[in-house]
């Protein structure tokens, strides 16, 4: 019935409203149809005479008047009222509503007409947390996000492409693996060990690990720990420059081994929460300016020619030309590029791979980063829109009231494998997506370990297990179960049906709006109306000629829940 309304409608712009044509494309894009709210407000409803009215100028009850004509002379639609400021709601008749229902449950996309909207190549490109320890909980907001809005806009017949960046060339990966050195050969006690290394178990898991056999003299190790700077971050670079300067050979093994540790960990972590990426983009593959040919030099050499300037030795990105605040340092004084030369260069590579769109899910604390991002892609000569920007809040995850720590630098934090372990994957997933992805999320595993209307995620999931319990018992009274609904009057179920109808549309607002939430939200709305139902009927006692429909609806519901709950990467439960 979608698409027969929907071409009612649009044969009722073309021929029965005197629009030129800007007024028409207007008038395409601006009106909607949509599922009715409540079945007291129609099946189907639509703004298009409201807008029409607007847009010519003309009385609306002249256009309702028109259209309402034209829509009930279809044999499936018993009646038409013009309500509110100007919506048109849509009355089926029972044959038509219950053969909808039918044919939606064949074709999950049967109310997404997608015949006006181009399939992109997305990437996405998530979590990219620096390997330089195990992903904490606060790493799995956007874990779940990135993967949950890839699902959805695969749903929607977009090529998706999961990617994530993995910075082997920074700062951080040298402190890495000066933390594994000084460990490895013991050189400080726990009460001396340099505050700004890294100083979690996995540390010490990692030097245990190393076969090959390295060694360094008393010597030697008194020298490289004798007479260092006070400061923190000063020791720590100081120990840098001595190892790589006298122990060359130990730390490239060192660095190496650490580093592909940590990120074999990172990957099995993410395979147990169920991400999987199609891509590990290293930075180090982008290369050094040292290397005239290689993607970093290349990407600087062409915004250097007519976007950035020298001044005090360091090259200088005209990025206020673009919409930044500042213009920003690209190379600095000594010849070595900054965080924002990789960058760009990363978003040349990305860009030239043929991506429509690419979307970065960034932590909350990169917004400023967003601006300088965009400058570059500008400065490159490429479009600034083909980037989206999705910011993801890091969850504080609370065990009894406190907040559960989560610093990578200290060691003493609750790692996302730890989450996994505890309460399991999907109800992680369930509970990272629960709310917007750019607000504040406090994660109660407490409540999460529960089985309690409380606990949303055991709500939702004993939904989906309630009609499979129902199921079974049906087939095991000798009934099979129906593949269609009569033609039965029973309208107990209609308004849950109504419900069921609308996880199409909230599934398409959610891939536009690149927000996940509005399925979680969908979902308790569902569960909620089928736990009233399921407590309000005795259905395996009611009326055989009512047991048909009610059966077939709460089929449905749970085909209903279970997409959507795999589309966030969840699997539903049959039992519980």
């Amino acid at each position: 019935m979608f698409n027969q309304i929907s071409s009612s409608l649009n044969d009722f712009i073309d021929n029965e409203l005197s629009l030129n044509s800007d007024q028409k494309k207007t008038l395409l894009i601006k009106q909607k149809l949509t599922l009715g709210d409540s079945l007291q407000k129609g099946h189907w409803t639509t703004n298009l005479c409201l807008i029409a009215s607007n847009l010519a100028k003309k009385n609306l009850q002249d256009i309702a008047s028109a259209l309402i004509s034209k829509l009930e002379s279809q044999p499936e639609i018993a009646k038409v009222e013009l309500a509110g400021p100007g919506f048109v709601n849509i009355f089926l008749t029972r044959e038509a509503f219950l053969k909808q229902l039918d044919s939606a449950h064949k074709n999950q996309n049967s109310f997404l007409d997608s015949s006006n909207v181009s399939k992109e190549k997305i990437q996405i490109e998530f979590v990219s947390a620096n390997p330089t320890g195990p992903l904490h909980v606060g790493h799995g907001r956007g874990a779940a996000y990135g993967d949950a809005i890839g699902r959805i806009l695969q749903r929607l017949g977009h090529e998706v492409s999961r990617e994530y960046y993995v910075n082997d060339a920074g700062r951080q990966i040298d402190i890495l693996a000066c933390s594994i050195f000084l460990r490895k050969f013991e050189c400080f006690d726990e009460n001396s060990f340099p505050s700004s290394a890294y100083k979690g178990s996995y540390i010490l898991e990692i030097a245990q690990n190393i076969v090959a056999d390295l060694t360094i003299t008393e010597l030697e190790k008194a020298t490289l720990i004798d007479n260092l700077p006070e400061d923190g971050e000063a020791k720590i670079d100081a120990l840098i420059d001595r190892i790589t300067i006298n122990h060359s050979n130990s730390w490239v093994l060192i660095r190496d081994f650490g580093l592909n540790y940590v990120i074999q960990s990172i990957k099995e972590d993410l395979t147990e929460f169920k991400v999987i990426f199609d891509n590990w983009f290293f930075e180090s593959s982008l290369g050094s300016l040292a290397d005239k040919n290689s993607e970093i030099s290349l990407a600087l050499d062409q915004v250097k020619k007519e976007h950035a300037y020298e001044k005090n030795g360091a090259v200088w990105l005209e990025s206020t030309k673009f919409g930044d605040d500042k213009d920003r340092v690209i190379i600095r004084e000594d010849g070595r590029g900054t965080y924002l030369s990789a960058d760009l260069a990363y978003h040349r590579n990305k860009l030239d791979r043929g991506f429509d769109t690419i979307v970065n899910v960034w932590g909350s604390d990169h917004h400023g980063y967003i601006k300088r991002i965009e400058a570059t892609i500008e400065a490159m000569g490429y479009n600034k829109t083909q980037m989206q920007v999705q910011l993801v809040q890091f969850a504080n995850l609370l065990e009894n009231g406190s907040k559960v720590k989560m610093s990578t630098r200290s060691g003493n934090f609750y790692t996302l494998k730890q989450l996994i372990d505890d309460i399991g994957p999907d109800a992680s997933r369930f509970y990272y997506l629960s709310k917007q992805a750019d607000q504040h999320l406090d994660f109660d595993i407490g409540v999460a370990r529960s089985n309690s209307k409380e606990n949303l995620y055991y709500y939702v999931q004993y939904a989906h297990a309630r009609i499979c319990s129902v199921e079974k018992k049906y087939i095991a009274s000798g009934l099979s179960l129906p593949e269609r609904f009569d033609a039965s009057e029973f309208e107990g179920c209609d308004e849950l049906l109504q419900m069921a109808l609308n996880a199409q549309f909230v599934i398409k607002n959610s891939a536009e709006n690149l927000q996940p939430h509005l399925i979680v939200y969908y979902l308790r709305d569902i569960a909620q109306s089928f736990h009233q139902f399921y407590n309000t009927v005795n259905i395996l006692k009611a009326d055989e000629s009512e047991q048909n429909n009610i059966m077939r609806s709460l089929i449905i519901v749970k085909a209903v829940i279970a997409s959507s709950l795999e589309l966030l990467g969840i699997e539903p439960l049959d039992s519980m």
